[in-house]
């Protein structure tokens, strides 16, 4: 366990942030390999590849309930020095990620053709997609324990660990994707059906690793399976803090989902280029998400702690480096698009619309950071709601307007874009607002309850 209530907030926030930025580098990197080997094998693949990518939002959604839920009340618990309530925590996460991994294993091979046929009319694209889903669902099924275990670490402010686990697990995925997509070394080639199977294979690999490490490190928490029986009352905790956050990605996937369905119209390069070009811009903003998912961790123990001040603090300085670091990818996107997306695809017309779509989108980078660490410190005060408020709102006043838009005889889908960097500056200056009423509510007296409270410490 590390204290996070005493020392420097920006050095605890880059002592947190840089293992999960490397993690997330490697993780880029694979996301890139990844859309190299599938981008060969032509348009249908990668709109296939990106269709069945879109359902991991979904998941995305079901697994932030218990990472968000999970790691604010292990954190708090850690700030109270209440080893007993930290440990329920974390096996009633784990024993519910149990569960869901199995229904998702279960509702993913009943319905990925009826999703596939609702966002594309393109038969190949759909078949594309489906054989990639069918080996990939194994590896949406085992996001659910590796995320339990990664979030109560994360609470208990320990990352390293997990970080070289999942780097491995990387490793692991690249060396298998040319492997089994192309065939190197083989002489098999499996095609998309390897990306999902790599994919796979990776996490396997990731969970048998990280439980070995519950089982045998020392450590704050550990698996205890007599603490598997339902604690209502806990789960009660984990779905109230969690379900707004995972409400966040559902509506993501619904927003990128319906922006598939509205571009369907241009055709699978349009589609394939828009999934190309979402992949390069969520592989970019990792560096800038690992400071945004370090905040949860530093705020939680400080506001369990009743060190109100430090939780403020915390905001400012993560919103500094968060922002810093998405100014730098728009610039990045401003001047040098081709040079990020030319190496995956040889088709013209996917490239074009890839282009075009990062070259605007990138106006919408630097409110992203905001959003993404008012949503952290939302986490950290165990209050979800607001975030989801929020993400409800962009989704509104995106979805609203591109509907009546498509319906018009001079629609481009460049119009999208533009709706889309309009709703997400709307959405941080809303976040903002939120989090600035939520700070006056929960945060009462800071540097008086502060002083205070290290007179007690000491």
């Amino acid at each position: 366990m590390k204290d996070l209530t005493q020392g420097s907030i920006p050095k605890h926030l880059i002592t947190m942030a840089m293992p999960m930025m490397i993690g997330m580098f490697v993780q880029t990197l694979y996301f890139l390999v990844d859309l190299y080997f599938v981008g060969k094998l032509g348009g249908a693949s990668l709109a296939g590849l990106s269709l069945a990518g879109n359902a991991m939002f979904l998941i995305f959604a079901l697994t932030q309930v218990l990472n968000v839920g999970t790691a604010a009340i292990v954190s708090h618990a850690v700030g109270r020095k209440d080893k007993a309530d930290a440990n329920l925590a974390f096996n009633q996460s784990m024993m519910i990620a149990s569960i869901v991994g199995i229904l998702v294993c279960i509702a993913g091979y009943l319905g990925a053709e009826n999703y596939l046929n609702l966002v594309s009319n393109d038969q190949a694209t759909v078949k594309e997609g489906l054989t990639y889903l069918y080996w990939f669902i194994p590896c949406m099924a085992l996001q659910f324990p590796m995320v339990a275990m990664s979030a109560a670490l994360r609470g208990t402010g320990i990352v390293k660990p997990i970080m070289i686990i999942q780097m491995a697990s990387v490793f692991i995925n690249i060396i298998f994707s040319p492997m089994l997509i192309a065939g190197w070394g083989t002489g098999y080639a499996m095609g998309i059906a390897g990306a999902g199977l790599s994919s796979s294979i990776s996490v396997v690999f990731a969970v048998v690793l990280i439980w070995y490490y519950f089982k045998h490190a020392d450590k704050y928490i550990s698996v205890e399976f007599s603490l598997w029986q339902p604690d209502v009352s806990c789960i009660k905790k984990i779905l109230a803090i969690g379900f707004p956050s995972g409400g966040e990605f559902f509506l993501m996937f619904a927003y990128m989902s319906t922006i598939y369905w509205l571009i369907q119209q241009f055709g699978a390069d349009a589609q394939a280029g828009f999934g190309l070009g979402s992949r390069i811009m969520q592989s970019l903003f990792l560096p800038a998400m690992a400071l945004a998912f370090a905040a949860p961790a530093v705020a939680g123990q400080n506001f369990g702690a009743k060190k109100y001040q430090r939780v403020k603090d915390t905001f400012t300085w993560a919103t500094i480096m968060t922002c810093s670091l998405m100014l730098l990818i728009t610039l990045l996107c401003l001047w040098q698009t081709p040079l990020l997306l030319q190496s995956f695809t040889e088709d013209k017309n996917v490239l074009i619309f890839s282009i075009t779509f990062l070259q605007i989108i990138c106006f919408n980078f630097i409110p992203s950071g905001l959003v993404f660490t008012c949503s952290g410190l939302f986490q950290a005060m165990g209050n979800t709601w607001p975030a989801l408020i929020s993400t409800a709102t962009r989704l509104i006043t995106f979805v609203i307007p591109a509907l009546w838009l498509s319906q018009q005889s001079g629609f481009e889908i460049k119009h999208l874009w533009y709706i889309s960097v309009t709703t997400v500056c709307l959405q941080a200056c809303l976040s903002f607002y939120l989090l600035r009423r939520e700070f006056a509510k929960r945060l009462p007296t800071s540097k008086t309850t502060d002083l205070d409270n290290d007179e007690l410490t000491a």
